[in-house]
């Protein structure tokens, strides 16, 4: 008869989020991970098969807690509200002074070595899907008129992307929330009109 589970799931995955979040993916080890979770490697390997198992569930806790606002984003009535609310969120996650710095995302996307191919192939996808959908609205409010006729909704889809990931290295390398905000509105400022 299998032994019972005795530690908390979701706290084990909040307590990786953290860690992965400060370290980036290849920095955080397996030890460090049972180490801080307070269990066994067995447990670990029982409970999440492996570490890019833990960190596939990690990338959902992220999104799903920390990126909530992106849902509200697609929600805004203007293509200008979509990009706006999507990096004022960007940027108040990032400085959270609660989190650590930047984006998880972001900090176990760019590894210095050839080891986590294949986390760093399904962060791009990810990455590439959002651009995607950010295509999608932005194709739909040309279509609406909510965007000039002119606009190229790809390169406004990946000016938004670009403007968050900087969002992500400039919290990371120290700018407070006020520095964040002052680069969005900037950034906004060559919003097509």
């Amino acid at each position: 008869m299998a032994r019972p589970r005795v530690f908390d799931i979701e706290k084990a995955i909040q307590t990786a989020t953290v860690m992965f979040w400060k370290n980036g993916y290849e920095q955080t080890s397996l030890a460090n991970l049972t180490e801080e979770m307070g269990i066994t490697p067995p447990s670990f390997y029982f409970a999440f098969e492996s570490k890019d198992g833990l960190f596939r569930k990690v990338v959902k806790h992220y999104v799903t807690t920390y990126l909530g606002f992106m849902a509200e984003a697609f929600r805004q009535p203007t293509a200008r509200g979509v990009a706006e609310t999507m990096l004022y969120g960007c940027a108040d996650v990032y400085s959270n002074p609660a989190n650590p710095r930047g984006c998880l995302i972001m900090n176990c996307s760019l590894p210095s070595s050839e080891t986590a191919v294949q986390v760093r192939q399904e962060l791009a996808s990810e990455r590439k899907a959002r651009r995607a959908k950010l295509k999608r609205h932005f194709q739909a409010a040309i279509a609406s008129g909510d965007l000039p006729r002119d606009s190229d909704p790809e390169e406004l889809a990946r000016y938004v992307m670009s403007i968050g990931w900087g969002l992500a290295v400039e919290a990371q390398s120290g700018a407070s929330k006020r520095d964040l905000y002052r680069i969005v509105a900037r950034a906004m400022q060559a919003w097509p009109t």
